[in-house]
C-alpha cells in the first residue's frame, strides 16, 4: 500500500476555558474582602469601570444634614441666649480656667508661662469655641506589638549594651504566644559569647510583664506566673512538673506525688486554671475583623422564609459608556482602538459575571433554606444531612459550581449566622429504618448526654451508643469516640477521675 499525504476536514466539540471563563469561576469563590480587592485592581487597571454611589445613602445623607441645620441653629440660640454662654464668654473664662482646676496653688498661669497656658486654652476649645481639627480618632490607643512592649523593658532592665543585644535576639526568638522558640547555644555563637551570659539575661527577661514571657515551655510559663503570686510551692512545682498526668486527670497519682489530699489538689487545679498559657496573645493584632453575612433569612408573614443578599456585599460597578463614546472618537491608531475595546469587553464582562455570581448565591441559599427548614424552626437536633449533590440537582447546576458558592460564605438566620458549609452534614443511618440523622445533630446529642451525666453514673462509649441506638440513632462505637474527641471531651474514665474528685471535694 503506498504512503501518501491528505488534506482533511473534521469537526469536533472541546470544552474549552478562556480566561473570562476562568475568571468567572473564580469570582463565585471569592469572599466578600477578596472580591472588594479584585474588583479595585480592576477599576485600576480597566478606566471603562467605575464604582455607582448609592442614590438611596446618598439622598438619605442629604436630609439627615438638611434636618441637622436647623437644629444646629436652635442648639445654638439656646446655647448663646437662654443659658448666657457665648463664645466670647468661653474665651474669657479659660482665662482663669488654670485657676478654677488648681484652686490650691494660685498663680498656675504664671508658673506655666504664657506659652503653655495658651496651649492649655487651644485644647480646652479656646479661639472662639471652634472644634475644628479636632480628630476622635487621635485620642484612640495606639495598638502595641508584643516586640514595641518587650523593647521598652529591654531598654529599662538592660544598661550594657551587650546584655541588650542578647536581651534584643531573644525578643526576636518570640512566638505570638510569648515563648522563646530561638536556640540559646545558636544565640551565643551568632552573638560570639557563651551561653551562661545568654541564660543570665534570658532569667531577667524572663521577670518581665506580663508574667510568662520568655518561657521555653508551657510548664515554665506557668512557673513563672506562679512565681509572681508567690505560689510556686514543692507540691505546686511537682504538679507543674507533671503536667501530662494532669491532663489524663489522673489525679491519684498527682496526690500521690504532690503529697496533697484531694481538697487541696483542686484548689492547686483552680490556680492552675487562672494562668495564662499564652501570655503574648495580648498583643497578637489588635480586633478581630467582624463576619459579614453575605445572605440574611427573615421569617415571612405567610409562615415561609424570606431570602435576600447583604446589600453590603454587593459590589456596585458600572461601565462609563459616556467616557466611551467620548474618548473613541479620539483614538489615533489600531492599538488604541484595540484597547479600548478590550477595556468595553472586559468591563460588560465584570458586571455580567458580578450579576450571575449574585444570582447563584441566592439561588443556592434559598435551597439550602428550604432544605433546612426545620432547623431554621426548631433547632440544631433537626438539621437534616445534606450533601452537595443534592442541592445541585435541586437548582439545576453542577456540583463543583455549588461547591465554590458555599466557600467561605455566610448566612444570617434567626438562629445566629452559619457558615453555608455547616448545613451540609452526613448522614447517620436510622437504627428503625426511618429517615436519617445529621451527624450535627448526633454531636449535639452526645454533648448533652455527657452534661447530664452524674458523678456515680459517667457514660462510657459503649453506653452512648446504646442509648443513641433506643432514640433510633444507629452508630458505632468507634464514631461516638471520634465526635466526643472532635468536642475536645476527655474518655470516661477520666471524666471519672474528676467528678468524683469534685464531688469528694463537696463542689
Amino acid at each position: 500500500m503506498a504512503l501518501a499525504a491528505k488534506l482533511q476536514l473534521r469537526q469536533s466539540q472541546s470544552l474549552v476555558m478562556t480566561p473570562q471563563l476562568m475568571q468567572s469561576i473564580r469570582l463565585l469563590q471569592f469572599t466578600h474582602v477578596e472580591l472588594e480587592h479584585f474588583i479595585d485592581e480592576e477599576i485600576e487597571r480597566n478606566p471603562l469601570l467605575e464604582r455607582a454611589e448609592p442614590q438611596e445613602d446618598a439622598a438619605s445623607e442629604q436630609a439627615q444634614k438638611t434636618e441637622a441645620e436647623p437644629q444646629a441653629a436652635a442648639d445654638g440660640d439656646w446655647f448663646d441666649n437662654e443659658a448666657g454662654w457665648s463664645a466670647e464668654a468661653i474665651s474669657d473664662k479659660l482665662d482663669t480656667s488654670l485657676e478654677n482646676l488648681f484652686p490650691d496653688d494660685p498663680g498656675t498661669s504664671e508658673r506655666l508661662g504664657p506659652d503653655l497656658t495658651a496651649q492649655w486654652k487651644s485644647a480646652s476649645g479656646n479661639g472662639g469655641g471652634s472644634a475644628e481639627g479636632f480628630d476622635a480618632g487621635d485620642m484612640a490607643a495606639t495598638t502595641i506589638t508584643l516586640r514595641d512592649h518587650v523593647g521598652e523593658q529591654i531598654a529599662l532592665a538592660f544598661a550594657e549594651p551587650a546584655a541588650r543585644l542578647i536581651a534584643g535576639e531573644l525578643a526576636d526568638g518570640l512566638d505570638e504566644t510569648g515563648y522563646v522558640r530561638a536556640d540559646m547555644a545558636e544565640i551565643a555563637a551568632r552573638l560570639g559569647t557563651d551561653e551562661a551570659a545568654v541564660g543570665k539575661v534570658l532569667a531577667v527577661c524572663q521577670t518581665f510583664e506580663p508574667a510568662g514571657l520568655f518561657a521555653r515551655d508551657l510548664a515554665e510559663c506557668l512557673s513563672l506566673q506562679l512565681a509572681v503570686r508567690d505560689r510556686l510551692d514543692p507540691a505546686m512545682q511537682a504538679l507543674v512538673a507533671n503536667l501530662e498526668l494532669l491532663a489524663r486527670r489522673d489525679f491519684h497519682a498527682l496526690k500521690r506525688i504532690c503529697g496533697v489530699d484531694e481538697e487541696d489538689l483542686l484548689d492547686m487545679l483552680a490556680e492552675i486554671r487562672a494562668l495564662d498559657p499564652r501570655p503574648g496573645m495580648a498583643f497578637s493584632g489588635g480586633a478581630s475583623d467582624a463576619v459579614i453575612a453575605d445572605v440574611e433569612v427573615r421569617a415571612a408573614n405567610d409562615g415561609s422564609w424570606t431570602v435576600e443578599l447583604n446589600a453590603e456585599t454587593l459590589p456596585r460597578v458600572l461601565v462609563d459608556h459616556v467616557y466611551f463614546a467620548q474618548v473613541s472618537p479620539q483614538t489615533k491608531n489600531q492599538a488604541e482602538k484595540d484597547f479600548l475595546a478590550e477595556c468595553l469587553q472586559n468591563a460588560n464582562w465584570l458586571t455580567r459575571s458580578l450579576d450571575q455570581r449574585a444570582k447563584t448565591i441566592l439561588k443556592v441559599a434559598s435551597e439550602i433554606v428550604r432544605q433546612q427548614d426545620a432547623f431554621l424552626v426548631h433547632g440544631v437536633r433537626q438539621l437534616k444531612p445534606l450533601n452537595l449533590r443534592t442541592v445541585a440537582d435541586a437548582i439545576g447546576m453542577h456540583e463543583s459550581t455549588v461547591s465554590r458558592v458555599t466557600a467561605n460564605k455566610y448566612m444570617l438566620t434567626p438562629r445566629g449566622v452559619f457558615e453555608l458549609r455547616y448545613f451540609f452534614t452526613a448522614s447517620i443511618a436510622a437504627s428503625g429504618g426511618g429517615d436519617a440523622h445529621s451527624s450535627e445533630a448526633v454531636r449535639d446529642r452526645i454533648k448533652q448526654l455527657i452534661d447530664e451525666e452524674k458523678p456515680v453514673d459517667v457514660l462510657s462509649d459503649d453506653a452512648i451508643v446504646d442509648m443513641l441506638r433506643e432514640s433510633g440513632v444507629d452508630i458505632a462505637r468507634r464514631t461516638v469516640a471520634k465526635y466526643r474527641e472532635g468536642m475536645n471531651i476527655p474518655s470516661s474514665v477520666q471524666r471519672r477521675r474528676e467528678k468524683r474528685a469534685l464531688a469528694s471535694a463537696g463542689r
